[in-house]
Formats: C-alpha cells, structure tokens, sequence
C-alpha cells in the first residue's frame, strides 16, 4: 500500500491504523496534528481510523521552546 506522508512517498506491506503508523514514525499521538485527504482527524480516532492505499497524510507535530 502506497501512503504519502508530508509530500514524500512510502510502500507499507500491511494495512495500518493512524495509530500504528504514528508509532511506525516514533511520533506521540498527543504532539501531532493528523490530516488525511485534507481532512484533520480527531486524536480519539487515530486508534480505529484505518488508511487505504493513495492517502495523502499530513503530520505536524508540536514542539515547546522558548
């Protein structure tokens, strides 16, 4: 399955909930804003929302600074 992540490309043999992806990437669930298909997912539903092949996801994390 083909997933576009931020602009770039990837092959995933298997099929993967946002979760499993968000994990696959070491990102936390709660630092990340998800988009799929232009659509901002809730973070409630990153744990049933399956991706299908040809998404375009968009992931934008959160950093503290100062």
């Amino acid at each position: 399955m083909k997933l576009t992540i931020n602009g770039v490309t990837k092959e995933y043999l298997e099929q993967l909930t946002v979760q499993q992806l968000l994990q696959q990437l070491n990102l936390k669930s709660e630092r990340v804003v998800v988009e799929i298909n232009r659509a901002i997912l809730s973070p409630n539903m990153h744990n049933t929302t399956e991706l299908k092949a040809g998404d375009a996801i968009e992931l934008v994390q959160f950093v503290g600074g100062g």
